[in-house]
């Protein structure tokens, strides 16, 4: 890990990476030779060689299920100046969204995408809106230029597990 990307980790926060369902993993709007894979898995992220773009216009809509329920903290989404995203929405626990459906639901955040984000500087979500996160949907809605296609370099979330108690190591408390 360079001292680059492990400055940027928010204190008390880890990379996400180990808690993602790799075969639910989807992304609507990929190109086929540019997919999420380039900028989501761990070797691909740090290529900035390798980047997913979109394919028939500007938009990609990234489904990313957890094998945990985990508390999101920040975002990390780099990208080129001009083509990388500029107007991203989140959606906690939303599973099946797409084209057609995703203005439908409130979005669980919103994110526009500074060119200090597209470089890497994490944005801070709204802690309290992503405390018990099965899946995440991040709706890349534009780019900074308009045009028709969108590049993302790298995609790193951030946040904790949630830790589950264990009823039988708790120990009953009598009165004295």
């Amino acid at each position: 890990m360079s001292a680059e990307s492990a400055s940027a980790i928010p204190r008390g926060q880890v990379d996400l990476l180990d808690f993602i369902d790799w075969s639910a993993v989807e992304c609507l709007n990929q190109s086929t030779s540019h997919s999420i894979s380039n900028a989501l898995k761990q070797g691909y992220r740090e290529d900035d060689g390798l980047n997913l773009e979109s394919d028939a216009d500007e938009q990609l809509l990234i489904y990313i299920p957890f094998n945990q329920v985990i508390k999101l903290h920040s975002i990390v989404i780099k990208g080129p100046e001009d083509e990388g995203p500029k107007t991203v929405k989140l959606f906690s626990n939303k599973e099946h969204m797409g084209f057609s459906n995703v203005n439908d639901f409130p979005p669980s955040d919103t994110a526009d995408f500074s060119p200090e984000n597209l470089k890497g500087k994490p944005v801070v979500l709204k802690y309290v809106k992503f405390q018990n996160v099965r899946s995440l949907t991040i709706f890349i809605e534009d780019n900074q230029s308009d045009s028709e296609v969108t590049k993302v370099q790298k995609i790193a979330l951030y946040g904790t597990t949630v830790e589950t108690t264990d009823m039988k190591g708790l120990k009953k408390i009598e009165d004295h």
